[in-house]
């Protein structure tokens, strides 16, 4: 514990210390940061440079719950942050089920969550970041355009103490780099105009691969160039990484407890079941250093771990915070997610990812006859019900002939349902790469999908 987070640390302790009887008290101290840097045409068109600092804090008595928060750690803001909990507790509810994250003898994995790489890196280094970024992505190819180059970092410090034994802190910063791009072809009537992007994370700028996120910007952006509507059949898909991490955004709100115990998961009810391909393993893992998201403790001050949520295509659990716990008769998984200190803890997987293969994208490919890269998905989230299981979403791609591919697609959908997706799991790539969000991206192959076009 540095001397920052020993400070918000103190600043939690002493509330907690100001419980009467029959209190339960939980003081969520945090501070942080982050910078946004956008570039178009080699000028700055967007920064922000943000800091807050804040307490949240919860009193629990007789089954009702008050909250209340600040966005300062004032003394005496603080003890009216205190007050009004304790008044807010006279408006609850009564929930059997409410309750404080308690000690449960799972130690943090150790990480190395800090970079002071990051945090000493000068501003206008961030800036000159993505001017690089820009100029290399625009001079790959004559027919492409940079539409912006944006560099982000975040940083935070945290502190939660409870009366049910919690006592946590930490500090952890990341950054990114993106661009987006446009490719542009034809004249007139016939002009065409297709868009593309590309990633690069890291604990510190040194990690950023600048070269590979322009490659894959403009090569995104043109290979879809000429793309016409593809014949309505039924094809096996190859998924690209960053469509991956899509679909497994929209999987982890079927194995998130709350929606589970809210009847709101396709997966209710199944624990123990067959749910996905044999050779299928899904885990959330936010102790492996690779995620962008790797954490060690949740937001309830527990333990983050290693949580095998499907096994070789076995439903084995859901994750869970100490109350969608409560609720399910379970224990808490070590996933409570929290937004800042203006909020209560949620739930959710918090670095989720297939176990993968060995084969790369292009080893994958040439084993297909007749398929589909998908390289593009519109509307995920609006096309896909996580109760049903209903799932139709229009994309783009490249179709796949004789193992390698050829002409790109554009204005079609691809349907089928959530269970049939992954009970039809191929294969999944060994190509893992981690974005700048609660999952990991690798090539995946599914079977038998609807593919409607002309």
């Amino acid at each position: 514990m540095n001397d920052t987070t020993a400070e918000l640390q103190a600043v939690a302790d002493r509330v907690i210390e100001q419980a009467s009887g029959g209190e339960q008290i939980e003081a969520f101290v945090s501070r942080g940061g982050e910078t946004e840097v956008r570039v178009y045409q080699g000028d700055v068109e967007h920064f922000v440079s943000a800091q807050a600092e804040g307490i949240g804090i919860r009193v629990i008595r007789d089954g009702r719950t008050g909250f209340a928060y600040a966005g300062t750690l004032d003394e005496a803001a603080v003890a009216e942050v205190l007050a009004e909990a304790r008044s807010n507790v006279e408006f609850g509810t009564v929930d059997e089920f409410a309750g404080l994250a308690e000690a449960d003898g799972v130690e943090p994995t150790e990480q190395s969550l800090w970079s002071d790489a990051l945090a000493d890196y000068e501003t206008d280094r961030k800036i000159d970041l993505a001017k690089t970024l820009e100029k290399l992505a625009s001079g790959l190819d004559p027919r492409v355009r940079v539409d912006d180059s944006n560099y982000a970092d975040a940083w935070g410090e945290t502190a939660v103490a409870s009366t049910a034994g919690i006592r946590q802190s930490g500090r952890e910063n990341g950054c990114y780099v993106s661009v987006s791009t446009l490719a542009d072809e034809g004249e007139g009537d016939d002009a065409e105009t297709q868009t593309g992007f590309g990633f690069s994370v890291g604990k510190s700028p040194e990690e950023f691969d600048l070269d590979r996120a322009a490659r894959e910007a403009s090569d995104r952006a043109t290979c879809l160039l000429g793309a016409t509507k593809p014949a309505s059949k039924r094809v096996t898909v190859v998924l690209d990484p960053f469509v991956t991490a899509q679909f497994l955004g929209v999987i982890s709100s079927t194995l998130n407890g709350e929606a589970v115990v809210k009847g709101r998961s396709l997966f209710a009810d199944r624990i123990g079941d067959q749910v996905a391909a044999s050779g299928v393993t899904f885990v959330d893992d936010p102790t492996n250093p690779k995620a962008y998201t790797s954490t060690d403790v949740d937001g309830e001050g527990l333990a983050a771990r290693r949580n095998v949520l499907i096994e070789q295509g076995v439903l084995k659990q859901f994750v869970h915070n100490s109350y969608s716990a409560r609720r399910a008769g379970a224990s808490s998984t070590g996933n409570a997610t929290r937004g800042g200190f203006a909020g209560t803890p949620g739930v959710g997987c918090l670095a989720l990812s297939l176990e993968p293969g060995t084969r790369s994208q292009a080893e994958i490919v040439a084993g297909i006859d007749d398929g589909l890269l998908v390289q593009q998905m519109q509307g995920l989230h609006s096309g896909v019900n996580p109760i049903s299981g209903d799932f139709s979403t229009g994309a783009a791609g490249l179709l796949i002939t004789n193992g390698e591919l050829g002409a790109p697609v554009r204005e079609f959908t691809i349907a089928s349902t959530l269970q049939k997706m992954l009970l039809d799991i191929v294969e999944v790539g060994g190509d893992i790469d981690w974005l700048p969000m609660r999952a990991a991206g690798m090539s995946l192959v599914i079977s038998d999908i609807t593919m409607s076009g002309n």
